[in-house]
């Protein structure tokens, strides 16, 4: 267990390579970093932001498509998904579904496509996967900005959550309202969509990504379960509120995103809108 002052030495620290854009070795390079070391670090982050005005509006869920977990040396690791706190200073809402985003500042940004859940009421702490779906407002597609402070992307799972989940920004498209009807097969409907992710540099179109919903843990419904469990029966944690917003987990691998960059989406099988947007 970390001592405070080396926890907040290393919030600090966090929070200083965010706001000036630079990169810092990895903290589990420096001695061991715990699950539960690494949450604490990430309170105390969230406790200063709030303390400068931010305002909590939900979380993202981490690592929870399994995939991708190799390619960063994460296979052995028990704990996923994880999550972190989103702020209004970082989530944003897209007009039209288009949209320009500055990388000014943004540390290896990282591009990838996400379903995002509002909830309209507070799920019960033994609640099903029925009662949980019974607690979304709306769903939408989400483009999430990741970014890392480490280089080369090279870090273990505790440094991830420590360094805010490695989220960076969160574009929101349209929402789409849910029916009684439509929630009830939610899980499978969203499980057989997939989505596409393409570049437009000119007049060049690249196909990037696909991805499908059931990579997110068989379905981002089941990844919102599974953070509601993870917070029940971790009562340190604030526990899911109405009205927040819930980033479910990645569809497809992250891509490295520049300037002068446009980025598009389209889902096939459930009926979301894509997303394109600007990078400059």
């Amino acid at each position: 267990m970390l001592l405070s002052s080396q926890t907040n030495r290393y919030a600090h620290q966090l929070l200083e390579a965010r706001n000036k854009g630079k990169s810092l070795p990895s903290l589990s390079s420096r001695a061991p970093l715990s699950v539960a070391d690494a949450y604490e670090i990430a309170k105390t982050i969230s406790d200063i932001r709030v303390a400068h005005g931010e305002i909590m509006v939900g979380r993202k869920i981490g690592f929870a498509n399994t995939k991708y977990h190799a390619r960063h040396g994460l296979v052995s690791h028990v704990s996923a998904p994880t999550w972190s706190p989103l702020f209004n200073t970082t989530v944003r809402y897209v007009d039209d579904n288009h949209g320009v985003q500055s990388l000014a500042g943004a540390l290896q940004p990282r591009i990838q496509p996400e379903i995002v859940f509002k909830l309209a009421t507070v799920p019960d702490p033994h609640a099903s996967i029925h009662g949980l779906m019974d607690c979304i407002e709306w769903m939408a597609h989400g483009l999430e900005i990741v970014t890392c402070p480490y280089p080369d992307w090279q870090f273990e799972m505790p440094d991830a959550i420590a360094a805010f989940g490695l989220h960076g920004a969160l574009l929101i498209g349209e929402p789409k309202s849910l029916s009684q009807a439509s929630r009830h097969h939610l899980v499978q409907v969203l499980a057989d969509s997939s989505v596409s992710l393409s570049r437009s540099e000119g007049d060049d179109v690249t196909l990037c990504a696909a991805g499908f919903g059931s990579d997110v843990m068989g379905s981002p419904v089941f990844a919102l379960k599974r953070l509601h469990r993870l917070l029940v029966s971790h009562p340190e944690f604030a526990q899911l509120a109405a009205g927040e917003i819930i980033c479910t987990g990645a569809w497809a691998e992250a891509f490295p995103v520049l300037p002068g960059q446009t980025w598009m989406t389209a889902f096939s099988g459930v009926s979301l809108p894509g997303l394109t947007i600007s990078f400059v």
